[in-house]
């Protein structure tokens, strides 16, 4: 590990509280300062602390990585990025046990309560609705809001990760024509990466934003190209270029990855994938406690590729 990730997991794995994530910003600025970046925080929407390294709005190229940290779950966020049925499927069923287990737990109630007790049905009813009503957002305010997951290997700070190890290991000469975004609130939704865009207009539409977003789980690279960043296609081809033991995927159709790069036009987003014996990619394990696999390879794959890009950026 480098010496930037080894203090991340050390002192910084969780950042979800405002001081968790107050230290964080703290040693990103020391971090670029050390490295002679410009570094600063801007505002986001719902009051989502973005970190920006250099000029994003003079840059050719940005790369982005959310730094808050989830709650912790008692299921998997399962991603089929090339297969989206799948995932709608998966996330119905959630839905479906998210609205059904309160259901069933008041729906016992009522069925003890008019079986012990003369009361009138129709009046239990609706004291029971509201019972349910306040129990699934309770139930939504833990999934959102609740205790973080102490186990964030993935997801994401292998993207955290990402982002200071190409920071550390970028030519000097290259460091005026890359931008560096730590976004915050990407688990309540996407909130830090909206406000950013609508603040930097010319990112937002022309400029190629690559995102690392768990990255760290499989050894199948997935890189999701939105429209505007097609023309993007060879140059990303040729900085992460498969190897012996990573397999690359430049895909821009029949794909969708639900991360920052959605509010970008030209925005890549870039996840590490498992494969099945049938070809099917997939992501597990995030958003609960084995969340611990952090596969050093890719990171090193994702620097000397993010350098590389830059570098054919600048000859352009």
């Amino acid at each position: 590990m480098t010496e930037t990730t080894k203090t991340v997991f050390a002192n910084h794995e969780i950042r979800k509280t405002k001081k968790q994530k107050s230290a964080f910003i703290d040693y990103v600025q020391a971090t670029a300062a050390a490295k002679g970046y410009n570094c600063r925080v801007e505002r986001g929407y719902l009051g989502a602390r973005n970190i920006v390294v250099g000029d994003p709005d003079t840059a050719k190229v940005v790369y982005t990585a959310h730094y808050d940290t989830c709650a912790v779950m008692p299921f998997p966020n399962f991603i089929t990025p090339k297969c989206i049925w799948i995932y709608l499927l998966y996330q119905i069923f959630i839905t479906v046990a998210l609205l059904g287990i309160p259901m069933l737990l008041l729906a016992g109630v009522y069925a003890l309560c008019t079986a012990l007790t003369p009361v009138d049905p129709d009046a239990l009813f609706l004291i029971l609705y509201e019972g349910w009503f306040v129990l699934l957002l309770v139930e939504v305010y833990f999934l959102m809001a609740g205790p973080a997951n102490q186990h964030t290997a993935n997801d994401n700070t292998s993207g955290v990760t990402t982002l200071l190890d190409i920071m550390t290991a970028l030519p000097e000469e290259l460091r005026g024509e890359v931008a560096f975004v730590f976004f915050d609130l990407e688990e309540m939704g996407l909130f830090g990466s909206a406000g950013f865009a609508s603040k930097h207009k010319k990112v937002a539409k022309n400029t190629l934003l690559v995102n690392f977003d768990c990255v760290s789980d499989g050894d199948t690279i997935l890189f999701a190209l939105r429209k505007e960043a097609t023309r993007y296609d060879d140059a990303m081809r040729a900085a992460f270029p498969s190897t012996e033991t990573r397999r690359a995927e430049v895909v821009s159709k029949g794909v969708f990855y639900p991360s920052d790069q959605a509010n970008f036009a030209c925005g890549v987003g870039v996840a590490a994938l498992k494969r099945t014996k049938g070809g099917l990619l997939y992501m597990n394990r995030i958003h609960t406690k084995r969340d611990t696999v952090y596969m050093e390879e890719n990171i090193a794959y994702l620097t000397e590729g993010a350098v590389r890009l830059a570098e054919s950026l600048r000859e352009k």
